[in-house]
């Protein structure tokens, strides 16, 4: 059981995929939220039952699945429909992240989760021990966005400029992994807070 928990974070095209694969390679259990909110409005779940109560029946595919294109019809542009959706999806995210650290095995373990700066958070998260934020320069992150999603530099640069800003995430970060270089020095980076956040969990063992 895992009572100390990481909560690993950065901006699009950082690199947190390939930081948190290499603590799951040191043995960490790793939960994500992208994967905790696609199963908070599953199919016959509570959660998709209320975005159908609070969004209308036009939001389901004829599979019962939540249409997500449908859903981001009703959401885009409109502030307070994101906010009813969050409100939703959001609390189930948190619980379910929480609820799998704290079962994991080992000595901690981590939430990936994309979007801690942007909702809430210390506050929404009190339960994390520490953030560690995955950072890069933005030159830097948006020439990889350009280059894996195959846009131009305006896009990009929109696609950086919907997140929270670099300041906003280092703002809440206990670590920082500055992620501009090889993945030999990633893995060295990686290595060494995995020993600290052992040491650091077996403390408040």
């Amino acid at each position: 059981m895992s009572e100390f928990i990481v909560g690993v974070t950065g901006g699009v095209a950082s690199g947190k995929s390939e930081v948190t694969r290499r603590f799951e390679a040191l043995g960490v259990f790793v939960a994500d939220a992208d994967v905790a909110a696609r199963a908070a409005v599953a199919a016959g779940s509570d959660g998709l039952a209320e975005v159908v109560a609070s969004f209308g029946a036009d939001v389901l595919a004829p599979d019962g699945n939540l249409d997500r294109a449908a859903m981001r019809r009703h959401v885009f542009g409109d502030d307070t429909a994101r906010r009813r959706l969050e409100a939703i999806v959001h609390p189930r995210v948190r619980a379910d992240l929480r609820d799998a650290c704290n079962a994991a095995p080992g000595p901690y373990a981590i939430a990936a989760i994309p979007l801690l700066a942007e909702g809430g958070g210390r506050d929404a998260y009190p339960w994390l021990s520490r953030i560690l934020v995955v950072d890069v320069p933005v030159d830097v992150q948006r020439a990889r966005v350009m280059a894996r999603d195959r846009v131009d530099v305006e896009l990009a640069q929109r696609m950086i400029a919907a997140q929270a800003t670099r300041d906003q995430r280092l703002a809440i970060a206990d670590d920082i992994i500055v992620n501009d270089g090889a993945l030999d020095v990633l893995a060295s980076h990686v290595a060494a807070l995995d020993r600290r956040y052992r040491a650091l969990a077996s403390v408040r063992g």
